[in-house]
């Protein structure tokens, strides 16, 4: 009878919509906001040993976004299609689907296990002559993502578990993550105690051992802690519908991040043809910064999305464009936040990256000059990127997972890359920076046009 009652009500369907935002959203937003914090100490830390070594790990970076990307786009296919079950009240489907999700891990896995064994030399020698830097690229990168397997299934334990509203849990498996990498991130790095001196190599140790134990936690919680919804193996068979289903909206969601890899490629080989190894840099630390404005936002999303998507399942039209509304004006008040801080202190912000010694192939001074610049600009896509996040988690949430991933080619693809090569061809690397703003814009029209749309449509038939 106790069974019965839990899965009839959820808070998705009864909560005053601020308070249940606010209570979904702010673990996401805290744990999002550590890892943020994490990224960037570990960051800090490369850079303070070696700036070489920064320079690297910024160049393939986009390695680590395909990593994230594959990862995290199939767990929000799983978290949207759970979501909706749940809010159709089909809990054999949503079991099954989580499930489904768990096992999809391997497959990612195995992917990313064979670009760590032989695609990560060939990739850092197309973008650096640097042996230094090449060397540091694949030590970092070799070890992260053939050892990925535990942040790709600790992020579907994630993502599976928001589905059902629970996101305290989740917040908890990324705390511990986080604190693990933090602590160990200087004493591999710099050989402090009885641990060995490892440089770059230490910081990717210090990274896996950190997902290591947060995947641990996560499994244990999962299988040991009562749930919404339930994983078993016993009589399990693959059903390639639900795979089907997932990934309507994992994919278009995978190829969306990924995108953000082909961005970084872009405009880093941009960078590079004017040998701007300074532009490089400034790009590396400001996607590491611009984490601490983002993150939160995207922890919003993760508390928001089951939300509408719970709602949407329920056919409940009211609550799901109040949860949209809301999330979009919690979204703004966060990122303008982020445009004050890059306006007011960009100097000290530069500062925390690299000091004297590390600095070999990049004067400081110019670091710091041309970062103030690129900070103000890149900011002001800040407050369109706000609105933008929250109707990208509201298409995914609906399983319109397609409008989300057009989304993020009108950004970055047919707007941003073009619109930097265009301003350095014609005005100098330096206006690069602006593409940033101008994508932004173009795509939160393009956002717009998409919700009248569905609006006009499918939205048309809820209560």
């Amino acid at each position: 009878m106790a069974k019965e009652a839990l899965q009839k009500e959820n808070k998705m369907g009864t909560m005053p919509m601020t308070k249940l935002i606010l209570s979904m959203s702010l673990p996401a937003m805290f744990s999002m906001t550590i890892m943020a914090m994490y990224n960037v100490v570990d960051s800090i830390f490369i850079s303070k040993y070696d700036m070489d070594g920064f320079t690297a790990v910024s160049l393939a970076y986009p390695l680590q976004l395909l990593l994230i990307a594959a990862s995290v786009g199939t767990a929000v296919g799983v978290n949207s299609l759970v979501s909706r079950k749940l809010g159709e009240k089909d809990f054999k489907t949503a079991n099954s689907v989580a499930t489904h999700g768990l096992l999809l891990c391997s497959v990612t896995y195995a992917c990313f296990l064979l670009i760590g064994l032989f695609a990560v030399r060939p990739f850092m020698e197309a973008f650096s002559r640097n042996p230094r830097v090449i060397e540091a690229g694949v030590q970092y990168f070799t070890c992260v993502l053939c050892l990925s397997l535990f942040a790709i299934v600790q992020i579907m334990i994630e993502k599976t578990l928001q589905a059902t509203g629970n996101m305290i849990y989740p917040m908890l498996f990324q705390l511990m993550g986080a604190v693990v990498n933090i602590i160990f991130d200087p004493l591999l790095i710099f050989g402090i105690g009885i641990f060995p001196e490892m440089g770059v190599l230490g910081a990717a140790v210090a990274t896996v051992f950190g997902q290591f134990c947060g995947m641990v936690f996560s499994v244990v919680v999962l299988f040991t802690r009562s749930h919404r919804i339930r994983i078993s193996f016993k009589g399990f068979r693959v059903n390639a519908m639900i795979v089907k289903n997932i990934y309507a909206v994992g994919f278009p969601s995978i190829i969306m991040q990924s995108i953000g890899a082909v961005m970084m490629l872009g405009l880093n080989a941009i960078f590079q043809a004017y040998d701007s190894i300074v532009s490089v840099d400034v790009f590396g630390i400001y996607f590491k910064l611009q984490s601490f404005v983002f993150m939160p936002c995207f922890g919003l999303s993760q508390g928001v999305m089951p939300i509408i998507g719970y709602n949407y399942g329920a056919r409940n039209k009211a609550r799901m464009y109040s949860a949209i509304k809301r999330g979009v004006i919690i979204a703004v008040i966060i990122m303008s936040v982020g445009v004050v801080l890059m306006w007011t202190i960009p100097d000290l912000l530069l500062s925390m990256f690299g000091d004297e010694s590390s600095f070999t192939d990049v004067d400081p001074q110019t670091l710091r000059e041309v970062g103030e610049k690129a900070f103000r600009i890149i900011s002001l896509c800040f407050l369109p990127a706000a609105a933008g996040i929250i109707l990208t988690t509201m298409f995914q949430a609906v399983g319109r997972g397609f409008r989300s991933m057009m989304m993020s080619f009108c950004r970055q693809l047919i707007l941003l890359l073009p619109m930097a090569f265009v301003l350095s061809l014609t005005l100098g690397v330096a206006y690069a920076w602006y593409a940033f703003p101008i994508a932004e814009f173009g795509s939160l029209a393009l956002a717009l046009v998409l919700f009248v749309n569905l609006v006009k449509t499918d939205f048309k038939d809820l209560k």
